[in-house]
């Protein structure tokens, strides 16, 4: 199973960006989608998740301010990012938790991908 995140880059404090990410591979279903994010010299800390049945949960410092979202047919998670501040930069993660396989479930992640917010 393979996570394929796109949508990081540069933007400036108050923009907008928007991840994606695509789950690709042999398997029956993914239980949870979220993004998890890393900022230097800081401990990867949870942005958003989703189950499959459409039960969200955030992080504190970013409710009100990023929406995630799933299309279960598309196997992938976005992740809508508003009002983006500095505290923001980050190598954001996406992960994919109880994925069933053929011989059993496990967890997976996607490769990182940077966002920067600065003017």
């Amino acid at each position: 199973v393979q996570l394929q995140a796109s949508g990081g880059g540069l933007v400036q404090p108050g923009g907008s960006l928007r991840l994606s990410c695509v789950a690709s591979g042999m398997f029956f279903s993914i239980n949870g989608m979220g993004w998890y994010r890393q900022a230097p010299g800081k401990q990867r800390e949870l942005v958003a998740e989703v189950r499959v049945g459409g039960r969200t949960n955030y992080g504190d410092s970013v409710k009100g301010r990023f929406t995630i979202s799933r299309d279960n047919a598309k196997n992938t998670v976005y992740l809508q990012m508003n009002s983006l501040k500095p505290e923001d930069t980050a190598v954001y993660y996406c992960n994919a938790d109880g994925v069933i396989l053929p011989l059993g479930k496990s967890d997976y992640w996607g490769q990182g991908t940077l966002v920067t917010v600065s003017s």
